[in-house]
């Protein structure tokens, strides 16, 4: 009984600390330092954002998000499904 106690509390707490390190690199909400503001507009200028383009904005904004998503993914090595 003892140890079938122990086998149950060492997956709980491993299934809590794999969710806690998953929600931490997910979190969107999550505040970031100004370095990684700047290295995140960095990424979007190069992919073709222009803060000052007010004509396109939608449309320019929403292909810099998909670039960079693309961009993101090949890095981690994942195949984006379209």
């Amino acid at each position: 009984m003892k140890i079938s106690c122990r086998i149950g509390l060492g997956a709980l707490l491993a299934a809590l600390t794999l969710s806690t390190a998953f929600a931490q690199n997910i979190d969107p909400y999550a505040q970031k330092t100004r370095a990684q503001v700047r290295a995140e507009l960095v990424e979007w200028l190069a992919a073709g954002y222009d803060p000052l383009d007010t004509i396109d904005y939608p449309i320019n904004a929403q292909i810099a998000g998909r670039i960079v998503a693309q961009r993101r993914a090949q890095q981690a090595g994942q195949a984006i499904v379209q």
